[in-house]
C-alpha cells in the first residue's frame, strides 16, 4: 500500500516513546547491509545507534568495513590504531578482551567497535577456515549480555566478512536509496540472504527496508518508492530518510547527527526511525 509516508516523508503514524529498560543485556544483533555503496549504510548505523541510545538504550555499533567510515564518523581515524585496538584483532585472538577494544563516542550509552584497512587481511583466514563463517559470532558473544541493540556496519560486498555478520546477528536492515536499478539490486540480495539463512543461520529475519537519500520534489524519486513498497508490502519503514547535507557536515564533525544537528528533519527522522524499530519488535 502506497502512503503519504512513502510518497512525500509525510508521518502517516506516530510511533510512541518505547518503555525504559531496567536490566539492560540480552542484545539483538542487527546487520545493516546492502551489497550497493554509497546508499547511506554507515549513516545509518551511526545515527540509528544514537538515536537508540537517546531512548535509554546501552548500543554498540561495530565497524565491519576496512574503509574505517564508522570509526571516522564518530570521530576516530582508526587507520592510525595498531592492530590489537581494532575489530580485526577481536576476531583472531581467541583470548582477546575485547571490552579493552570498544571505544565510548561522544554520545552517552553509545559505543563502538573500530576497523580499519587491516581487516581486509582476514577474508582469506575466513575462507580457510571450515568455522570462518562464526569468527565475529564468538567475539560478539561476551558483549551481547552488556548491550541491548548491537549495530554492524557491514561492507558493501557479498564476501566472508559480510557472511560474518549475517551469521552473527537476529536481524538486517537495508538501506536503500531512491533510485531504479536500487530494486534490481534488492532481487539479488534478497538470494544471498535467503542462501546465508539455509547455510548458516535459519533466524535471520530480515526487518526492513529503509528509503535514504529521499528527495520528494525528484517524480523520480516518488515514482521509485512507490514501486518499491508495491513490490514489498510490509516489509519498508514508514520512517524515510530525506537528502540533507546536515548528514556529510556530521561525518565532518565526527558526531551523529543527533548531536551535531539535534533539531534537523534528519536527526527527527531517525529518532523516528529508532522508535519505529522498537514497535516492530527488532528491538527491545
Amino acid at each position: 500500500m502506497v502512503t503519504a509516508a512513502s510518497l512525500f516523508g509525510t508521518p502517516t503514524q506516530n510511533f510512541p516513546l518505547p518503555a525504559p529498560i531496567t536490566e539492560h543485556g540480552q542484545a539483538s544483533v542487527i546487520s545493516i547491509f546492502n551489497q550497493k555503496g554509497g546508499v547511506g549504510k554507515t549513516t545509518t548505523t551511526i545515527s540509528l545507534g544514537a538515536a537508540l541510545a537517546e531512548l535509554g538504550r546501552r548500543v554498540l555499533l561495530v565497524d565491519f568495513d576496512p574503509q574505517g567510515g564508522l570509526s571516522l564518523g564518530l570521530g576516530v581515524n582508526a587507520h592510525r590504531l595498531p592492530l590489537e585496538n581494532t575489530v580485526y584483532y577481536a576476531l583472531l585472538a581467541p583470548d582477546a578482551n575485547v571490552d579493552e577494544i570498544v571505544l565510548k563516542s561522544s554520545v552517552a550509552g553509545l559505543d563502538f567497535l573500530p576497523a580499519n584497512k587491516d581487516l581486509v587481511g582476514i577474508e582469506m583466514k575466513l575462507s580457510s577456515d571450515i568455522s570462518g563463517h562464526l569468527y565475529l559470532k564468538k567475539a560478539l558473544a561476551p558483549l551481547r549480555n552488556e548491550y541491548d541493540v548491537i549495530l554492524i556496519d557491514c561492507q558493501p560486498t557479498m564476501g566472508r566478512l559480510a557472511i560474518n555478520a549475517l551469521v552473527a546477528s537476529d536481524g538486517i536492515i537495508v538501506p536503500m536509496q531512491c533510485e531504479n536499478f536500487a530494486m534490481h539490486g534488492f532481487i539479488e540480495l534478497s538470494e544471498n540472504i535467503g542462501k546465508v539463512r539455509e547455510v548458516y543461520n535459519p533466524d535471520l529475519k530480515l526487518l526492513g527496508i529503509i528509503a535514504t537519500m529521499f528527495e520528494k520534489k525528484t517524480l523520480h524519486n516518488r515514482e521509485v518508492i512507490s514501486r518499491i513498497i508495491e513490490g514489498h508490502p510490509g516489509v519498508v519503514f514508514d520512517t524515510i530518510i530525506s537528502k540533507s547535507i546536515r548528514f556529510s557536515e556530521a561525518t565532518v564533525a565526527g558526531e551523529p547527527i543527533t548531536a551535531y544537528a539535534t533539531s534537523s528533519s534528519g536527526a527527527q527522522s531517525y529518532r523516528r526511525l529508532a522508535r519505529e524499530l522498537i514497535s516492530r519488535g527488532g528491538a527491545r
